[in-house]
């Protein structure tokens, strides 16, 4: 069984691994500390016998092995992917799920080649609208394929990839090996790992990870209503959203300036500012953004505070982005646990010395 031994494990089959906050020191996620999710059982595949079918509302279906892919365009992006149930446990009341708390996210560089080219090689007809996805991981029992699809305005982004390499390397086996989509800036269970087969299709995937999971309400709901799948849309983009990497949740601080560091990421926008509040919220000083940037990638923050006194605090972090969107203090609830991103908080106690 592959493990990740530094990481939280949050399901063993299949398996399902956290990243600690603490892990997060450098911009750039080592493969093994990306967090893991997985819906199924981790397939086993050979380079020898695997291939990529592309077929569907095309005039030119194909098949191609890893080489034959490598033959297109290759481009490398470094984008954050965050699965959209990170933060699920602090939802209120509870909600159903892996309970991931604030480490199911990580950012990597990805080298492959765009989708569009693939697309354009399979001559894409009139009737194509969306595109469909699906791996070899296989459903057990009465568990239903994971299988994903894109509408085609998307399919079609110069930054929509088919990945063959994680910061260097071939693609590790749980996140991908040989093959996965690269969607950046939206929720990372559109970026299907251990790809196997591309179809177009004239409307929308009917599936259950599109009909029924991974859709949010239409309209804001009273904390716990039950929510039925026409009320709902499918999700899409990331919110705005940070982390707070240090002074860790209910540290022991000398009396003495202290780091506050961070990461914070808005999907398909960028971050634009980082505030930081030591006063509950009373009032806010701009931290400093690290110079590591790319448009789907988070960004680096850092605040030098020196606390006044010994005493209880809690440190507050609050990111913008381009858009204008600001983290909220309270969340938007959702029967799924979807998008948790209100503002971020630490506690920690200060000593006297």
């Amino acid at each position: 069984m592959l493990t990740k031994p530094r990481l939280i494990r949050r399901s063993a089959r299949p398996p399902d691994y956290e990243t600690p906050t603490g892990l997060f020191d450098t911009w750039i996620t080592p493969n093994d500390l990306f967090y893991v999710r997985s819906h199924l059982y981790t397939p086993s595949i050979s380079l020898e016998t695997w291939s990529l079918r592309i077929d569907g509302e095309v005039q030119n279906s194909f098949s191609a092995k890893l080489e034959d892919l490598k033959k297109f365009s290759v481009k490398t992006l470094t984008v954050t992917l965050e699965c959209a149930g990170n933060g699920r446990s602090f939802f209120e009341p509870p909600v159903a799920g892996i309970q991931w708390q604030k480490g199911a996210v990580g950012t990597a560089r990805w080298t492959g080649v765009r989708l569009a080219d693939v697309l354009k090689k399979a001559e894409v007809t009139s009737a194509g609208k969306f595109v469909m996805f699906n791996g070899a991981d296989e459903p057990i029992g009465l568990m239903p394929d994971f299988v994903r699809s894109l509408p085609m305005e998307k399919a079609l982004h110069p930054d929509t990839l088919l990945v063959f390499e994680m910061n260097g390397e071939p693609l590790p086996l749980l996140h991908g090996f040989p093959l996965r989509l690269l969607v950046p800036g939206w929720e990372a269970a559109y970026s299907v790992k251990w790809l196997t087969h591309v179809r177009v299709l004239d409307r929308e995937y009917d599936g259950f990870f599109v009909k029924t999971a991974y859709r949010f309400p239409k309209k804001p709901v009273a904390p716990g209503t039950l929510v039925s799948a026409a009320d709902t849309a499918p999700l899409a983009g990331l919110p705005v959203k940070s982390i707070l990497t240090a002074p860790a949740d209910r540290a022991d601080l000398p009396l003495a300036p202290t780091l506050v560091r961070g990461y914070a990421w808005a999907g398909e926008a960028e971050v634009s500012r980082v505030d930081v509040s030591t006063d509950r919220g009373a009032t806010w000083q701009p931290a400093k953004l690290g110079a590591d940037r790319e448009r789907y990638a988070w960004r680096a923050f850092e605040y030098l505070w020196t606390p006044g006194g010994p005493g209880h605090y809690s440190i507050l972090a609050r990111a913008t982005d381009t858009d204008g969107r600001v983290q909220p203090i309270v969340p938007s609830w959702n029967p799924s646990g979807y998008l948790w991103n209100v503002i971020e908080r630490v506690s920690v106690n200060v000593k006297a010395s």
